[in-house]
């Protein structure tokens, strides 16, 4: 080997550790469980046994609405828009606190709640919506699902920040983030990094209600990391459900239920499995809307998903749950379809549910 070749070669390893190291220093690495902490700002009370509770989830779309085309709504990728505009911004942060205060629920399960963005002019969006319905909400926690101080895609050429939060009119004495499965960080080390937001809520007598939030990855051909997601999720409620904790689940599972895959046009099928991996959960516990519902007659009913695509004209799809233990009821539910569709892609799904009455 000549000098010049040896050289060269060294060049190149270490502009590709110096790359390298770059690379690590912009991206987020969470650790597996991480305690979460600044749960409440003053006094709450305690769940009491047997009480009825009522619950939205909302995947809240970084608050930029539904005047845009972004460039990943678009099977291309090449939709026209990459920001929306601080106006905008503010006005769809006013409806999501105006829909809140009309539902008035006990617990607010959101997702895609900006902080530190470029996009979003680096809001703390959860602080700018805390600040509208604090004297609703004493409690709540964060979880970042996706954070990177510089992403070195054309079309955000900045930091990005997202947040997962759950809100709650009763005390909140234990919160967790837990990491959900990944692609490996070689293979994008600016990707979201998925997360369970686990909140544990005292009930009066003894025993806790937990409160499990997440946003999970699209499905992807040539990959199983949603299935992977799920069964985390899976193994995790099993867990409680085993040692006698009630437990409810919500948020945006990307996933579509049985049947609804094929009263999609062709064109959009293709996104989704033949065999959804939502299965996972139905199959063991109860799921709202069910499969009934959110494939029958009425399922436009529980539609509660709206892309920013020009060729879809409303909403036409399932991908927003909640599911919870054996020992809540359901008492009635609804996708809050009627005045929320200019706000975000995502419609807020709500649930009143009842609580296992007092031991005996």
């Amino acid at each position: 080997m000549t000098r010049l070749l040896r050289n060269t070669l060294l060049v190149l390893v270490t502009l590709a550790l110096l790359l390298a190291v770059l690379v690590y220093t912009l991206t987020w690495h969470p650790e597996p469980r991480e305690k979460l902490t600044r749960m409440c700002r003053g006094a709450a009370p305690q769940l009491v046994p047997g009480q009825a509770l009522k619950v939205m989830t909302w995947n809240v779309q970084h608050l930029a609405g539904k005047q845009y085309v972004f460039w990943y709504d678009l099977p291309a990728g090449n939709g026209p828009d990459e920001r929306a505009t601080p106006q905008d911004l503010a006005y769809n942060l006013d409806e999501v606190a105006r829909v809140i205060r009309a539902e008035s629920p006990d617990l607010v399960l959101l997702q895609d709640l900006d902080d530190g963005a470029k996009a979003s002019d680096y809001q703390d969006q959860l602080a700018l919506l805390r600040a509208r319905i604090v004297d609703l909400y004493p409690c709540d926690v964060e979880a970042f699902d996706w954070k990177a101080d510089f992403v070195p895609d054309s079309h955000i050429l900045g930091s990005v920040g997202r947040k997962l939060a759950t809100l709650s009119r009763y005390q909140i004495v234990q919160a967790e983030r837990l990491q959900l499965p990944a692609n490996p960080y070689w293979r994008n080390p600016f990707a979201p990094q998925r997360a369970l937001l686990t909140s544990y809520l005292p009930i009066q007598g003894g025993g806790q209600l937990a409160v499990l939030n997440t946003n999970l990855d699209k499905p992807a051909p040539g990959d199983d990391i949603q299935g992977q997601q799920m069964q985390a999720i899976l193994k995790r409620i099993d867990r409680m459900e085993s040692h006698g904790t009630p437990w409810l689940l919500g948020g945006n599972l990307n996933a579509l239920p049985l049947g609804q895959t094929l009263r999609l046009p062709p064109a959009r099928q293709a996104a989704y499995p033949a065999d959804s991996p939502l299965h996972l959960l139905w199959d063991r516990y109860p799921m709202i809307p069910d499969n009934q519902e959110a494939s029958g007659a009425d399922r436009e009913d529980w539609f509660t998903y709206y892309p920013n695509d020009p060729a879809v004209p409303g909403p036409d799809r399932t991908l927003d749950y909640l599911f919870h233990s054996p020992k809540l009821t359901r008492m009635e539910a609804r996708v809050r379809q009627e005045d929320t569709e200019e706000i975000a892609d995502h419609l807020p799904l709500t649930a009143r549910l009842l609580l296992p009455p007092p031991a005996n």
